[in-house]
């Protein structure tokens, strides 16, 4: 079954339950994509600080960066 006929599918349903328990569906659906998020954002910094503490990134000025880019 594609992603849009999911999609559709719990539309349906969501539309089936009282607005009260739609709002708390909101807000938990909400929570979980914030949580997500930062661990998302979590793992891109740790991975960031390992790459840095291996010394495979780089340090300069934006415009050593422009500089580097133009090279």
């Amino acid at each position: 079954m594609g992603s849009r006929n999911v999609l559709d599918e719990i539309l349906d349903k969501v539309d089936e339950i009282p607005l009260e328990d739609q709002d708390m569906l909101v807000e938990l659906i909400r929570n979980r994509y914030k949580e997500k998020r930062r661990e998302e954002i979590l793992a891109n910094a740790r991975q960031t600080l390992e790459e840095y503490n291996k010394d495979l990134t780089s340090k300069g000025t934006v415009s050593d960066l422009l500089r580097e880019l133009e090279a």
